[in-house]
C-alpha cells in the first residue's frame, strides 16, 4: 500500500486566506503607512517649532526608547492578561498620543517638550502591543503557515517604511503637519475595530494569572534555559548590529555620493520594499530547498554585498539593485528568524520571550546605527558600509557553524509533567526543594548524566530557580535529583500549566534509563515556623 501523498507547502500569500489575519495584516499595514508618515510630520514639526538639530533627533528617539525599557514588562503582561486586550489598550494609547498631536498641531501653542512627550506616550503603546502582536501568530495560521506569515508581516513593514514617508512628505506640503498626524489617528481605528471583532479563545489557566514581576522572572529563566531560543537571539543581534549600518547611513549616501534629493531618496526606500515583497515569494521555496541555516547564511552574505555595493558606487543604477536585493535578504533573514523564534516558544512563555527577541533586535539596531555614525563621521559614510559588510560576512560563516538553526519540528503543544502533587494548605509557602532520587546500572550511568542535563534545562524553563544532580559517595548507582521553586503555586505550575511535549520526552528518556522510580519528595523551607512567636529569644552561639 503506497503511503498518500505529502499536502503541497504552503505559498508565500496563504495566510492572507484567514479571515482574521487578513484583517489584521490589512489593518496594520495602513497603520504603518500612518507611522511612518508621523514620523516625518513630526520631525518637520518640530523644525517648525524651531527645535534644533538635536531636537529634531530625539524625536526618533521618544518613539524607541520607551519601547527599549518596556517591551520586556510588555511581554509579561500579554502571557499574563488576555493578548486581544493587551493589543487594544496599546492601540488605544498610541491612538490617543496621535489624536493629541492633531490637536497639539491645531491650537498654535506647541512646544518641542509638549511634542515629544506625547511621541513618547505612543512609545508606551508600541511598547504594549509588540511582544503580544508577535505571539498571536501562531493562534491565527497554522503552524506550517507560520513562517509565511512572518514573512507577510515583514513586507507589511518594509512596504510601509517605503510609503509612509513619501505620503507624509506629500500631506506636509498639502496641509501642513497636522494632516499626517490625521492620517495616522485614523489609522488606528481599523485596527482597533478587527481586534473588537476577533473572538479569541480565552487562556486555560487553571491557577490563575501569575503576577507581572514573577512573569518576567518567569520569563527570564526561560530565555536562559532554551539554547535553542538562545541561538535565535544571537543569530538575530549579529545580523542587526551590522545590518542596522545601511539603514543609518542610507540617507547620507543618497545625498552625498548619489547627489539625489528627496525624492531620490524615497526612490531608494521604495527599491527596498519592493525588494521585499519579492523576497516574500522566494523565501519559502528557498526554505524547503537549502534550510533555515543555509538561507540565513546566503541572504546574510547577499545583504552584505548589497550595503558594500551602496558604499562604493556613485551610480543610481548600481544604487537600485543594490536596494532590491537588500530588501530581499533583510527580510529573509530576519522573517526566518523571527519564524524559528515564534515556533519555539510554546504559549505560556511566547509574549515574554518574544519581548527579549524585540529588545535584542530594537537594541542591536540603536547600538549599529551609533557604532556606524561614529565610524562615518570620522571616515566618511562609504567607509562606515564596508567595514560592516565584510564584517556580516566574517561573522554569519563562523555563526552558522558554531550557532546553527535548528530545523526539528519541536512539539511544544502543552502536556501534563507529572502527577499531581501533595496539597499544602498555603500555595504562597517556599522555597520549594523537591528532590528525585534515581537508580542508575553502572553501564549507562554517562548516558544517564548526558540526558539528564536536558532534564535540567527542563525544570528551569518550567519554573526552577536552581537544579542539580548528586552521585552517593557510598552508593555509586544512587543519584539525588534536586531542584527549588519559589513557591508552591509556582511548582503547580510546573505540574499544570507549563509543560511541553518536549519536556515529557526528555523526562521519559531519563527514566528509560532508570533502574527504578524515580522517588520523588517535596520539602518546604521551615525558616518561617517560627517567625512571631511571643517570648522568642534572640540566637545563641
Amino acid at each position: 500500500m503506497t503511503a498518500p501523498p505529502a499536502p503541497p507547502a504552503p505559498t508565500a500569500w496563504a495566510p492572507l486566506r484567514r479571515r482574521t489575519y487578513r484583517a489584521l495584516w490589512l489593518a496594520q499595514f495602513a497603520s504603518n503607512i500612518g507611522t511612518w508618515a508621523q514620523t516625518v510630520g513630526a520631525q518637520w514639526f518640530m523644525g517648525d517649532l524651531g527645535g534644533s538639530d538635536f531636537e529634531i533627533a530625539l524625536v526618533q528617539a521618544a518613539t524607541t526608547l520607551p519601547v527599549f525599557l518596556l517591551v520586556v514588562p510588555s511581554g509579561a503582561v500579554g502571557d499574563v492578561l488576555d493578548r486581544r486586550h493587551v493589543l487594544m489598550a496599546g492601540q488605544a494609547v498610541m491612538l490617543a498620543g496621535s489624536a493629541g498631536l492633531v490637536a497639539l498641531a491645531a491650537s498654535g501653542y506647541a512646544t518641542p517638550v509638549a511634542l515629544l512627550a506625547l511621541i513618547a506616550l505612543m512609545g508606551v503603546g508600541q511598547a504594549l502591543s509588540m511582544p503580544s502582536f508577535q505571539a498571536i501568530q501562531p493562534e491565527l495560521v497554522p503552524r506550517a503557515e507560520i513562517p509565511q506569515a512572518a514573512l507577510l508581516n515583514g513586507v507589511n513593514m518594509n512596504v510601509g517604511r517605503a510609503i509612509g514617508p513619501a505620503l507624509g512628505g506629500a500631506l506636509i506640503g498639502a496641509a501642513g503637519p497636522g494632516a499626517a498626524f490625521a492620517v495616522n489617528t485614523v489609522s488606528f481605528l481599523g485596527v482597533l475595530l478587527v481586534l473588537g471583532r476577533w473572538r479569541r479563545p480565552s487562556d486555560h489557566r487553571p491557577l490563575g494569572a501569575e503576577g507581572v514581576p514573577t512573569a518576567v522572572r518567569s520569563g527570564a529563566r526561560y530565555v536562559r534555559s532554551s539554547p535553542l531560543f538562545a541561538r535565535v537571539l544571537v543569530r538575530c543581534v549579529l545580523f542587526v548590529v551590522f545590518g542596522s549600518g545601511l539603514w543609518a547611513l542610507l540617507p547620507a549616501i543618497a545625498r552625498g555620493p548619489l547627489g539625489l534629493g528627496a525624492s531620490g531618496y524615497g526612490a531608494l526606500l521604495g527599491c527596498i520594499g519592493a525588494g521585499a515583497i519579492g523576497g516574500a515569494v522566494v523565501v519559502p521555496r528557498l526554505l524547503r530547498r537549502i534550510g533555515k541555516n543555509v538561507l540565513v547564511t546566503v541572504a546574510t552574505c547577499a545583504y552584505a554585498v548589497a550595503t558594500g555595493a551602496a558604499g562604493l558606487t556613485t551610480s543610481t543604477w548600481v544604487a537600485i539593485p543594490a536596494m532590491l536585493v537588500a530588501g530581499a535578504s533583510w527580510i529573509a533573514v530576519l522573517s526566518t528568524l523571527n519564524a524559528t523564534a515564534q515556533v519555539l516558544l510554546p504559549a505560556w512563555t511566547r509574549a515574554r520571550a518574544l519581548a527579549y527577541y524585540q529588545l535584542m533586535f530594537m537594541g542591536g539596531q540603536a547600538f549599529g546605527a551609533v557604532v556606524w555614525g561614529a565610524v562615518a563621521a570620522g571616515s566618511g559614510p562609504r567607509a562606515a558600509l564596508l567595514v560592516p559588510a565584510v564584517a556580516m560576512v566574517l561573522v554569519v560563516l563562523v555563526a552558522a557553524r558554531l550557532l546553527p538553526l535548528t530545523e526539528r519540528q519541536l512539539d511544544i503543544s502543552p502536556a501534563r509533567l507529572w502527577d499531581a502533587p501533595p496539597e499544602v494548605a498555603d500555595a504562597t509557602a517556599g522555597p520549594v526543594l523537591v528532590a528525585v532520587s534515581w537508580r542508575v546500572r553502572a553501564p549507562r550511568v554517562a548516558e544517564f548524566v548526558a540526558a539528564m542535563r536536558k532534564v535540567g534545562r527542563s525544570r528551569r524553563r518550567t519554573g526552577a530557580t536552581s537544579w542539580g544532580l548528586f552521585r552517593d559517595s557510598e552508593d555509586p548507582e544512587l543519584f539525588l535529583e534536586t531542584f527549588t521553586v519559589a513557591t508552591w503555586r509556582e511548582h503547580l505550575r510546573q505540574h499544570l500549566e507549563r509543560g511541553t511535549a518536549v519536556d515529557v520526552e526528555v523526562e521519559r528518556i531519563a527514566r528509560a534509563l532508570a533502574v527504578e522510580g524515580p522517588e520523588v519528595r517535596h520539602l518546604l523551607w521551615a525558616a518561617h515556623l517560627d517567625r512571631g512567636r511571643a517570648g522568642d529569644a534572640p540566637d545563641e552561639e
